[in-house]
């Protein structure tokens, strides 16, 4: 296990999210971000809850809550034995997460390498 800070944990999401091309980045819409120790009851990496942009109909900014993307915090370091590591397994558990924002179920995204 490689434990990172909180707020290097947040300076790696940033870093993932800046590595996201311009193009994607700008079709994101209405999803926020969050950062939790660990899941309840699954071990999980990430989780996104929401209704992915495939799925939305006269679904405004605004009109309602926005999607939701938690990356688990001492999850994905126990996973890890570097800050390098680490900051591998935050880009792959954001992009997976981000893909289901746009519609793309797991099974595809195994089959991309996510």
């Amino acid at each position: 296990m490689f434990e990172v800070s909180t707020e290097r944990f947040d300076e790696m999401i940033a870093d993932a999210l800046d590595a996201i091309p311009a193009e994607l980045a700008a079709r994101m819409d209405n999803v926020a971000i969050f950062v939790e120790d660990e899941a309840e009851s699954r071990r999980l990496f990430g989780l996104y809850e929401g209704t992915p942009l495939t799925k939305r109909s006269g679904y405004g900014h605004g009109s309602t809550m926005p999607d939701k993307i938690t990356l688990y915090r001492m999850t994905i370091c126990s996973a890890c034995s570097t800050e390098a590591e680490v900051a591998e397994q935050v880009r792959s558990t954001l992009i997976h997460e981000v893909g289901h924002h746009f519609g793309i179920d797991d099974a595809r995204l195994r089959e991309l390498g996510w």
